[in-house]
């Protein structure tokens, strides 16, 4: 479904979003890009961060912008949408593709497996393009919702900081500039400027858990525990992840870290002398430095692994055991050795 965007009477953004100077603002980590690939889908929310990145560069010297729509083929719908989307794109003056996800769809968890083809698309175009960073519309009430479906997953503080402005992905930049707009106002920018949008059907399916979430965000919000908050909640999260992480450094630092890759080791000793959530942050930047993604790794498994370090080292014996792809090994004169599991033991 489209809609057209036409001006209705709706008060204007409570700030200087289209001014030159509001603009800077909004953008002012892309100026040193050396190209931006902008996510766009035709909704309202990656819709108007196309027409805030359009009049942003109109109004100066600007990086080159490449709107990029990728066609899940989920929907039938979805190639319409993305010509709707290359047609806007190009009266603004910017190229445009559309990416196809190929190949076979998984029966159960697609919105993840979309999600992870989608960014791994964009990255391949980006780097195709020789861009240096990707763009995505993320907005305040993606941010609350996905606080609320980490939380329910169980994950650690990590995932509670939600989502961050800026951060590494696939050798790229990626920027979330409108995080902390809500939805509504951006709606009410498409309309009151008339830009054109399309309605996505999937954003109602109840089948997929954002959805579920979504609904019940206005009954938190009545309780007062609305999108502000919980992206207020997710930053000072992030603020004390950042102060952890800095302290299980230190600690990494102190234990005598050797080796570059795999394998690498450190007196385990500092596991039990400090507390658990520097140990447990300990063990996880070890298990990074070593070569190993913690991004598919549960949480649970990496605590669990801690306590039998901590156990052992009481009780001066030898462990060794699997965890995110590694092998763990600590000796009886207290070092911990870490490198990948060997392919014929992953998964026991």
């Amino acid at each position: 479904m489209f809609d057209e965007g036409r001006p209705m009477a709706v008060p204007p953004p409570p700030d200087d979003a289209l001014s030159y100077e509001g603009l800077e603002r909004l953008f002012a980590s892309l100026n040193q890009a050396s190209g931006i690939v902008a996510a766009v889908s035709g909704g309202p929310d990656s819709t108007a961060l196309m027409h805030l990145l359009a009049l942003w560069r109109a109004a100066g010297l600007r990086p080159p912008v490449l709107v990029a729509t990728i066609d899940h083929g989920l929907r039938p719908d979805a190639v319409e949408e993305a010509a709707f989307v290359a047609s806007e794109a190009g009266a603004l003056g910017l190229p445009h593709r559309t990416i196809a996800w190929m190949g076979d769809k998984p029966a159960t968890g697609i919105q993840e497996a979309a999600r992870e083809a989608r960014y791994r698309l964009l990255a391949d175009h980006a780097h195709a393009a020789g861009a240096s960073h990707l763009v995505t519309a993320h907005t305040l009430d993606d941010q609350a919702e996905t606080v609320m479906m980490r939380l329910a997953r169980g994950s650690g503080l990590s995932g509670l900081a939600g989502m961050r402005r800026e951060t590494e992905r696939h050798g790229l930049v990626h920027v979330r500039p409108l995080l902390g707009w809500p939805k509504a106002r951006l709606l009410d920018l498409c309309r009151s400027q008339g830009w054109r949008f399309v309605e996505d059907p999937s954003n109602a399916n109840a089948l997929y858990a954002r959805v579920r979430w979504r609904g019940l965000m206005p009954l938190l919000a009545a309780e007062g525990l609305d999108a502000t908050r919980l992206a207020r909640f997710a930053e000072r999260v992030a603020r004390a992840e950042e102060a952890l992480d800095l302290k299980a450094q230190e600690a990494l630092e102190r234990a005598g870290l050797s080796g570059e890759g795999s394998p690498l080791a450190f007196d385990g000793s500092i596991l039990a002398s400090e507390p658990f959530e520097i140990a447990l942050r300990v063990l996880e930047q070890a298990l990074i430095g070593a070569g190993l993604g913690l991004e598919n790794s549960r949480l649970n498994r990496i605590e669990a692994g801690v306590e039998r370090l901590r156990e052992a080292l009481g009780a001066g014996e030898p462990l060794s055991f699997t965890v995110a792809g590694a092998l763990v090994r600590l000796d009886r004169a207290g070092r911990v050795t870490i490198r990948p599991e060997p392919p014929r033991r992953r998964g026991r």
